[in-house]
């Protein structure tokens, strides 16, 4: 059976993913709207750019090996009230870094979760789905069917 913190766990890691892949610019003038009346955040750490290594797999369940690096920005942030929110986001970017963590703080409230939620956590997913559905609908126009035709000689 799952705990009521291991719910609010995954919503949140639901959350910072949702946030940190949703397109930098989308973010920032989501983010802005819900700055007007906001709390602020006194920054802990960062924003902070360093890199990390990618690991794949071929196929999916073989060796893992080291595939190269990639930068990264990571930000953590703390509200008046003693709320946390950090963030990792791909690529060089302090601004969304610093965005996403204060949004996570702000998750944490309980008046501001419905909001947050709302106004950024859900247009990411939707926008993340419809990209989606963009890549499948333009792989699919481009698939080849192979056959082969018998010429009915022996």
């Amino acid at each position: 059976m799952t705990s009521p913190a291991e719910i609010a766990l995954s919503a949140r890691k639901r959350a910072l993913d949702a946030l940190a892949s949703m397109p930098a610019q989308a973010l920032k003038e989501r983010y802005r709207k819900i700055m007007e009346n906001a709390p602020p955040a006194l920054a802990v750490r960062g924003p902070e750019i360093g890199a990390i290594m990618v690991r794949g797999r071929i196929g999916g369940g073989g060796a893992p090996f080291n595939l190269g690096e990639a930068s990264v920005t990571r930000a953590t942030v703390k509200l008046q009230t003693g709320e946390v929110g950090h963030s990792i986001v791909l690529g060089r970017d302090p601004e969304k870094a610093k965005a996403v963590a204060h949004l996570d703080a702000l998750r944490q409230v309980p008046e501001w979760e419905p909001i947050i939620e709302r106004e950024c956590v859900t247009p990411a997913i939707e926008m993340a789905e419809a990209e989606r559905r963009k890549l499948a609908e333009e792989t699919a126009a481009t698939r080849v069917d192979f056959f082969t035709l018998a010429r009915g000689e022996d």
